[in-house]
Order: structure tokens, then sequence, then C-alpha cells
């Protein structure tokens, strides 16, 4: 849906559902001290709280999660607290399940070992690399640390290529700077 308005798809779909089950997918925004994000809660968790464009991730939630989507607040508003608690540094470790359905099974397995590198701290992506037995393969994990699907809730942020190196970022590095900065004072 390239060029398309997500909003009045949004409006559209959400009146299909009046009275009836809620979406399979609720989709939303959040607006927040990196910028936007765009989110997506599934039965199972966020599949997606990306920097990407709304209609990129719309479409990709389309391909791989389900169909029937729509503004849900219910699931989504604990999310977006969450978030602000996150950003406002009273928040370590988010609680709200994550499914990491778009992304590749490489890429899931990088994530998961993303998801224990503690608050406030950062790690390698050889150490990464070495958590997962594929010491070598520096590339791949760089390229799932800046594909992930769940940006901030996954702490890719906290993977740097080396030393006083800040990476590549999904959110840019100004967005990574300011969230490693969040959680050092906390």
């Amino acid at each position: 849906m390239p060029g398309g308005d997500i909003d009045a798809l949004l409006r559209v779909t959400s009146t299909t559902y009046r009275g009836e089950a809620p979406p399979d997918i609720a989709f939303g925004t959040y607006d927040g001290a990196v910028g936007r994000l765009v989110l997506a809660v599934s039965g199972k968790g966020i599949v997606a709280c990306s920097f990407d464009d709304e209609n990129l991730v719309f479409e990709r939630v389309i391909k791989h999660v389900g169909t029937f989507i729509g503004p849900d607040p219910g699931r989504l508003d604990p999310v977006r607290r969450e978030l602000d608690a996150y950003f406002s540094g009273r928040l370590r470790a988010f609680a709200s399940p994550v499914d990491l359905v778009l992304a590749t099974p490489f890429a899931r397995t990088v994530l998961q070992k993303t998801m224990a590198v503690p608050y406030g701290t950062t790690t390698t992506l050889a150490e990464i690399g070495e958590r997962i037995g594929r010491p070598r393969a520096l590339r791949a994990v760089g390229n799932a640390v800046v594909s992930n699907p769940v940006c901030v809730i996954v702490p890719c942020h906290r993977v740097v290529p080396g030393e006083a190196v800040l990476g590549d970022y999904p959110g840019g590095a100004a967005a990574k700077r300011h969230l490693l900065t969040v959680e050092s004072r906390a």
C-alpha cells in the first residue's frame, strides 16, 4: 500500500468490526522521545515497535501475521504506557510479551540474546556472535540487530560494534544515543 493513507485505511477497517470481535492485530503509533514508533500487537505479543514508515510496517504485518488489522487502544495502550515509563527512566524491563514473527530465524536467535543484555549496559556484535555459536558472523549479527522489528523493547540499541563505537541503529544515531543516555541515568 505504498503512498496510501494508513490513517484512512485504519478508519475504514475499524468501522468493519464495530460490534464484532476486535482485530487480530492492533495497529497504531507512539510519539515519544526518539520520534514516531509504529506499533503492532498480535494475540501473542508485540510484533512491531518500528521506526519504519507506517505503510511498510503495515504491509509486513499483513504479509507475515494476518490481515484483520485495526486500531485497538485496549491492546496498544499498555505498550504505550510501558514506553512512557521507559523513556522517563521508571521502567527497566518491559513486561509486554514480544512476538518476533517478523524476524528471520537467524535474527530471532540474535534478538533473543539481545533481550538478555542488562539495562544500562552494552555488548558487542562479537559477544552476541559468541553467544549464538557464530563468532565469525559479525555482519549477519549486525544485520539482524539493525533489522529488529521490535526496537526499544528488544534492546538492539545496547549492541555496539566495539569499544567507543556507537554503530548503526534503525532510528538513527541520535535515537540510539538518547536510549543509552536514558539507561545510563537510572
